[in-house]
């Protein structure tokens, strides 16, 4: 039996859709977490000086959506064909574009360029990805792609968790589609397993 070890920082962020995939496929892991202030030693031990990593059997990856992608298809959820595991990475690339969005918002240390980064973020980006993502759930009976559960309906909901807690604003608030899709997902056993059992998790970073 193989053996997984995931490092990261003690926030759900990029971790959350690997743990998430990990616990849907039933894969006992590692959830090895620290804290900012073990990051500036940690740093010059990983891959490109970036985290998440997984180790499985010793073997060390990077590059989350890589790794979740790799699960994904392990847990057959990235696709029956060809095209559809292209708009699945479609989905994620989009949600990903999102996320780096916020991300940018969120982390920005000058307040000035933080408060502006807000306003065009709540005002356009924000309005822009998640009412595409409202139409696009309520067009495929509930999910981001062909009426199915897949990659993107769990790394959608496991990502955005973290950016609505660190915003404090929800996003999924007027979007009735994407609440039930988030229900959905969550509501799924193993996921609702790991949720009941994982740590809590440090705000800051």
């Amino acid at each position: 039996m193989s053996v997984y070890k995931l490092t990261y920082f003690n926030v759900p962020a990029l971790a959350e859709p690997i743990r998430f995939l990990l616990s849907y496929l039933e894969i006992d892991f590692e959830d090895s977490r620290f804290e900012p202030e073990q990051w500036p030693s940690i740093k010059p031990t990983m891959p490109f000086g970036k985290v998440p990593i997984l180790e499985i059997d010793g073997k060390i990856l990077n590059q989350s959506t890589a790794i979740c992608r790799y699960l994904s298809k392990k847990a057959g959820l990235a696709g029956s064909d060809e095209w559809e595991s292209l708009l699945i990475d479609i989905a994620v690339d989009n949600i990903n574009d999102l996320r780096q969005a916020i991300s940018l918002q969120v982390f920005e240390p000058n307040e000035e360029s933080k408060a502006e980064k807000y306003v065009t973020l709540t005002n356009e980006t924000i309005p822009l990805y998640m009412n595409n993502f409202e139409n696009i759930v309520g067009e495929n009976g509930g999910y981001f792609v062909n009426g199915k559960l897949s990659f993107a309906d769990i790394y959608f909901v496991a990502v955005m968790e973290f950016y609505i807690i660190m915003l404090k604003m929800d996003l999924l608030n007027g979007r009735p589609n994407l609440q039930a899709h988030k229900k959905k997902v969550l509501d799924i056993p193993q996921i609702k397993s790991w949720i009941a059992k994982r740590p809590a998790f440090s705000m800051q970073l």
